[in-house]
């Protein structure tokens, strides 16, 4: 039961100040801006922009702010704007296909048809504090950035089109392939002349086309000629078991550590799925809306995109032959951590659909969906701060009646009961005698004989 609360509006205005003043710290400290945010804490505001459900790089970083860097608060934030965003069309489904990727990575082939790029990434620093960036000078950080940027065109980019030629197209790029015939050249990585013919981001081909060509893969199913308008998770109400797309919407929106959990409980046994990463990818693509006055589609902008396509492994069943199936997952921005985990938990969701034992929480459709987004989940569990007054002293009234029922039923007192705050509790100081009832100067009057708990009388 929840009860209005009145009064305290001053010190709600006044918690709003010291909000603000923590969120702006030492006023010697120059303030750090929108921009600065958006640039340089990239990585928050794309995780930002994931869960909040909305692609808008400033919005994001603003949100980061006001939140002060918690990064639940900021999704929530910025799916409060969103809802108040009008609907005014439907883009056509973005072709991933032919993202100009700026990273791009495969566990199953070591010469990947397009070939691999291994882009921004923490994957291989050692994880040492850099001491550098303690450094506030400004013309220093801008020189680290430019030879960074110097570095970047030079060994970044790994491994070229499986024949290794420089071409300009979507397997050369001037990226160089795996040369592990010579150890002495940095991780078995060329560097020729690198810089000079990096033609910049590409398009290739996924990997999990090459597996579905040779038979090994499942295919992704049929375009249909009607395609049937998507379950949208923020219009109609969860109804399971819901269907694969379903699903994929609300793992998009799913707090990242939460699926990571996930993910890392099914590798670890709590469930079926250890997979391969087939294709992941870092880039950019084009965003198309069909005009309704001329049934044309035409291009409004670009957005960043990370994909991760898995392959797991299936020993056959249900009249489906032994095969790798899949599993996906896709981010706003670079959020390489939310698409793995995502790709584990959709293929891991997919247990009912091949047959196979649901053994484990990232298995239960129900569990992982109803538990996974973290607006909802903290608004649930911030809720108890928020005055329970009536509730708690129902508990408390119900407390003290079971305690009575449970002395009477036993004839022994019960541990004391303090009562509210400001009342001394009922136990008698040490020494003293209770008083009975009937009992006075006169001789004592005996109890009148009670059932007990267990159907007998006393007295």
């Amino acid at each position: 039961m929840y009860v209005a609360v009145k009064g305290g509006r001053k010190a709600i205005e006044e918690a709003h100040k010291l909000l603000a003043k923590e969120r702006r710290g030492d006023p010697a400290t120059p303030e750090i801006t929108v921009a600065q945010i958006r640039e340089q804490l990239s990585l928050a505001v794309d995780r930002v922009q994931t869960e909040g459900a909305l692609y808008d790089p400033t919005l994001a970083a603003l949100a980061v702010k006001q939140a002060r860097g918690d990064l639940v608060e900021a999704a929530f934030l910025l799916r409060a704007s969103r809802a108040t965003l009008e609907r005014f069309g439907f883009s056509e489904p973005v072709e991933t296909g032919k993202m100009r990727a700026r990273r791009r990575i495969s566990g199953t082939f070591k010469d990947l048809p397009g070939g691999q790029i291994l882009g921004p990434t923490f994957d291989y620093t050692h994880r040492l504090l850099d001491r550098s960036l303690l450094d506030d000078d400004s013309d220093a950080a801008a020189d680290a950035a430019a030879d960074a940027d110097k570095d970047a065109d030079k060994g970044a980019h790994a491994a070229g089109g499986a024949d290794g030629k420089s071409n300009g197209g979507a397997g050369g790029d001037g990226r160089a392939r795996h040369d592990d015939d010579d150890p002495a050249d940095g991780a078995g990585l060329s560097e020729t002349s690198l810089a000079d013919s990096f033609a910049g981001p590409s398009t290739a081909p996924a990997a999990d086309k090459f597996l579905v060509d040779l038979g090994l893969m499942e295919a992704e199913p049929p375009e249909l000629p009607e395609d049937p308008e998507p379950f949208d998770l923020t219009r109609q109400p969860l109804d399971f078991p819901l269907d694969r797309p379903g699903r994929l919407q609300a793992l998009a929106r799913a707090d990242e550590g939460f699926l990571l959990a996930l993910a890392y409980s099914s590798q670890r046994g709590y469930g079926s799925v250890h997979p391969f990463v087939a294709d992941l990818r870092l880039g950019t693509v084009e965003v198309r809306l069909t005009l309704p006055e001329t049934g044309l589609a035409v291009t409004i902008g670009e957005i960043e995109l990370t994909e991760c396509q898995t392959a797991c492994q299936f020993g056959g069943g249900g009249g489906r032959p032994p095969m790798f199936t899949r599993g996906y997952g896709l981010a706003l921005g670079h959020n390489e951590r939310k698409a793995l985990s995502m790709a584990v938990v959709d293929r891991a969701l997919r247990s009912r659909e091949l047959g196979e034992a649901v053994k484990g929480p990232a298995q239960d459709e129900e569990f992982v969906v109803c538990h996974s987004d973290n607006v909802e989940a903290s608004g649930f569990v911030s809720h108890i701060k928020l005055p329970h007054y009536v509730d708690f002293q129902a508990e408390m009234s119900m407390l003290r009646h079971m305690r009575a029922g449970l002395e009477e039923s036993s004839g022994r007192p019960g541990p004391s009961d303090p009562g509210p705050p400001g009342r001394p509790g009922v136990r008698p100081p040490a020494g003293s005698r209770q008083s009975c009832p009937g009992e006075g100067a006169g001789p004592r009057a005996s109890p009148a004989p009670r059932p007990n708990s267990q159907g007998t009388t006393t007295t």
